[in-house]
């Protein structure tokens, strides 16, 4: 970051009025010189300050924004090489190719997938991002229709994609009010282009045959005054690819070059026809160091482990995932279903939800909020006791859903269950479960029996 905290909280309004959803300016400041808040959640900031500060805190790889309303996606953002320096912000958004030389019902096929598919885990859902609709038969027409197709029917972001700047003006009005890009700007048509996204509020992607080249549309970017662009480093080889994503990023971080100061993207589908093959680069990609990576299908097969791979890439390590607070219905439980309270460790809730729904009994799962913690760490650090369980229960609204007064707690704190007992009051009864996940499905068939 250019600036301090410190420097930062001088330029604030100082007016601790909580609106930014931090206690004080300073805490909001020291968020925003870690890349951790935006300035646009200060409602009160000046002007002058603004610009000064948007630019002062901007990260060294910008954050760019495609697609609309929940649909939308960010890319970029990074301040570090590195994971292990600190963690990665906004996962690499994963986009597939759509071309008017595509078979209709590929297309829509693509288009359903693109809206709907979803992987569940550790409470993430994961999805992906984009539609890169391409002019791959040079035919004004059949692209339009293609556009209109697309821009139709998700709100998911879109690249579009065509060599006749004729072709790309004519698209972008078609999509105009979306929050869409437009590939490729380059040294030839960039003053044309960059004009265009002004006027549509399209991002640019820049493009150069060599890095020199895309260096020289970085530039025209920059002095055009985007703060939202992505690169294309080339469609060359897996190897290629690698080297100039690597250059880029560094030029970035290190030099703070501006120009290559934004997400690249890159495009497995184009370096290979094995599908598995490209499923592999595209891993690659993601983890070293795409914004974006074009994939020629979304089939769930190629998908769940790009996606995994992502998410993984993309957690910190210095956080544990972690499960809402609340009550979590399963098998669709009724008032006499048994009550089982736990933590709200992310793979804890998915092991214990996996084996209580693979008994099929109906039952109550209350997920305590003990910081990620797991059970015995919770219990250890003194975050899942009886003096903080008890009251979590009583305010849950779990008595308003069960006719009785039973509560399942974990064996491995089995120790809890007289105070917990004792907290809970009059009427309640704990029972002592499993330490064993795996046991859980016995446990609970004997129970209700």
């Amino acid at each position: 970051m250019g600036l301090s905290g410190i420097q930062i909280y001088k330029m604030l309004p100082q007016t601790n009025c909580k609106e930014c959803g931090d206690p004080t300016c300073l805490a909001f400041a020291m968020k925003l010189a870690a890349g951790k808040a935006e300035l646009s959640q200060c409602p009160h900031v000046s002007d002058e300050a603004k610009e000064k500060l948007a630019e002062a805190s901007a990260p060294p790889i910008r954050v760019t924004t495609l697609g609309q309303g929940d649909a939308a996606h960010k890319v970029g953002g990074e301040t570090v090489k590195y994971r292990h320096e600190k963690t990665f912000v906004n996962p690499t958004g994963i986009a597939v190719a759509l071309s008017n030389q595509m078979d209709a019902g590929k297309v829509d096929a693509e288009l359903g997938l693109l809206n709907e598919l979803a992987f569940e885990r550790v409470g993430r859902s994961l999805q992906p991002n984009y539609a890169f609709v391409w002019d791959q038969a040079g035919d004004q027409a059949s692209f339009l229709d293609l556009v209109n197709k697309v821009g139709g029917a998700t709100d998911k972001g879109i690249i579009v994609s065509s060599q006749d700047t004729a072709t790309l003006k004519a698209a972008a009005e078609a999509l105009k009010g979306k929050k869409f890009a437009i590939h490729p700007v380059t040294a030839d048509n960039a003053d044309e282009l960059l004009a265009l996204c002004k006027d549509v509020g399209a991002v640019p992607v820049g493009r150069g045959d060599d890095l020199d080249a895309l260096a020289a549309v970085g530039e025209k970017i920059v002095a055009a005054g985007f703060k939202e662009a992505l690169l294309d480093t080339g469609w060359n080889g897996l190897r290629d690819t690698l080297t100039a994503n690597l250059a880029v990023r560094r030029a970035a971080l290190d030099k703070k070059f501006r120009p290559f100061g934004f997400p690249t993207i890159a495009f497995p589908c184009a370096m290979t026809d094995n599908l598995y093959l490209e499923a592999s680069y595209a891993a690659m990609l993601i983890a070293k160091y795409a914004g974006v990576v074009v994939v020629s299908t979304l089939d769930p097969a190629v998908m769940q482990p790009l996606l995994v791979n992502r998410l993984n890439i993309y957690t910190d390590p210095q956080r544990p995932m972690t499960m809402d607070q609340g009550i979590y219905e399963i098998n669709n439980p009724g008032p006499d279903s048994p009550v089982i309270i736990t933590t709200n460790f992310a793979l804890t809730y998915f092991v214990v939800s996996a084996e209580v729904e693979g008994s099929r009994v109906p039952t109550w799962l209350l997920i305590m909020d003990t910081e990620g913690m797991s059970v015995l760490t919770a219990w250890s650090a003194g975050k899942f006791v009886a003096d903080a369980m008890a009251p979590f229960v009583l305010k849950s609204g779990i008595t308003d859903k069960v006719n009785h007064k039973k509560i399942i707690i974990p064996g491995y704190v089995a120790q809890l269950s007289g105070e917990f007992q004792e907290e809970l009051g009059d009427g309640w009864e704990v029972i002592i479960g499993t330490r064993e996940a795996a046991d859980i499905p016995k446990f609970l068939k004997d129970y209700v029996a």
